[in-house]
């Protein structure tokens, strides 16, 4: 059951009441007894703690696997394919410190 905020206009006395959905709205206030008791607009009484579902998820890295087969039955990955090519080759070494005997 959903707790709902009340105040009153003339008095300005609140309260917060648990109520069912499907209570009618109440609007006698039970300090003066004038008929201006509102019910009042608030926040949602619930926060979103921890590493997080909406921010975190899929931002950089890789995105999730499609499940698409691949012809040898294997779930087929949406990475890149690696190249087949050579490694490249090492930089040239640098020039050596050793003196030349003249």
């Amino acid at each position: 059951m959903p707790i709902y905020a009340y105040r009153c206009e003339a008095c300005g006395f609140a309260k917060d009441v648990l109520q069912k959905i499907s209570d009618p709205q109440l609007t006698v206030c039970p300090e003066c007894g004038k008929d201006s008791f509102k019910k009042q607009l608030t926040a949602a009484g619930f926060q979103l703690k921890g590493s997080g579902w909406y921010v975190t998820d899929f931002r950089g890295g890789t995105p999730p696997a499609t499940g698409v087969s691949s012809p040898s039955g294997a779930i087929a990955s949406s990475a890149p394919a690696k190249s087949e090519a050579p490694a490249a080759a090492p930089a040239a070494a640098a020039p050596s410190s050793t003196t030349k005997g003249d």
